[in-house]
């Protein structure tokens, strides 16, 4: 099988996955209120949430290697940014996902052993419109298009003889992380700022800023995205 071929059949793998996962995601929580949550789901394909997750692997009834996907679900929003740009929103979800993969721990953010992990999700329910999006990114690339295992290396020693990490060594990646100006010259928050001030102030002298944000955003996140709408039941490719 010729290198192309191969990498086009891997893709349609890839792209298989997420379509299922976005079914399960719609599924889990397109008929109920969400709460502002992180949660994993396994192979298995049963989703749980922090906690719960976090209690099963410390009595050993799930493996670290059974997680599959990172979720951040959340309700009630109606900025166009998190609609447009659902990566946005919750900064710390791809470091938490990634340090998770990596097998560390820590008793501050959500970070858990979950070196099984592959993708991380957003699901926003937008109740103005009755839509809930949801947006799946492969956690290696997005974490390598945002820099996260060099801030990673250069916060961690080499010689560590833990997983578990300090409040101030997760303080300092996640601050690293959030201050990158990765979207056109802009951070996560300013970038989300402008984008809502174009989208729900209509400020059009802001739209080549806008053009090269979402730019910016498809080139590190890769992001799947499907919609679905609560009215007519129907699932809405991007």
């Amino acid at each position: 099988m010729k290198v192309d071929e191969l990498l086009k059949r891997l893709e349609n793998i890839k792209i298989d996955e997420k379509q299922e996962i976005v079914k399960t995601l719609v599924q889990t929580f397109g008929g109920k209120k969400i709460r502002s949550i992180d949660s994993l789901m396994t192979k298995d394909k049963t989703i749980y949430d922090f906690d719960s997750y976090k209690n099963l692997l410390k009595s050993n009834k799930i493996s670290p290697d059974d997680a599959f996907v990172y979720i951040e679900h959340y309700d009630f929003i109606h900025h166009p940014a998190n609609y447009f740009y659902p990566f946005l929103v919750p900064i710390y979800l791809l470091p938490n996902a990634y340090l998770s993969k990596l097998g560390l721990e820590s008793d501050y953010y959500h970070v858990i052993p979950a070196t099984g992990l592959k993708y991380v999700a957003v699901v926003g329910k937008f109740s103005n419109i009755n839509r809930i999006v949801v947006e799946v990114a492969d956690i290696g690339t997005a974490a390598t298009n945002t820099n996260l295992p060099t801030l990673i290396h250069g916060v961690l020693t080499t010689k560590r003889n833990t997983k578990y990490m300090t409040y101030d060594e997760v303080v300092e990646i996640m601050s690293r992380f959030s201050s990158q100006k990765l979207f056109a010259g802009y951070d996560f928050n300013e970038a989300w700022a402008i984008s809502n001030r174009y989208y729900e102030d209509h400020d059009t002298s802001l739209a080549k800023d806008v053009k090269a944000i979402r730019d910016a955003y498809i080139r590190i996140f890769r992001p799947f995205r499907i919609e679905y709408d609560l009215n007519t039941k129907q699932f809405i490719p991007a």
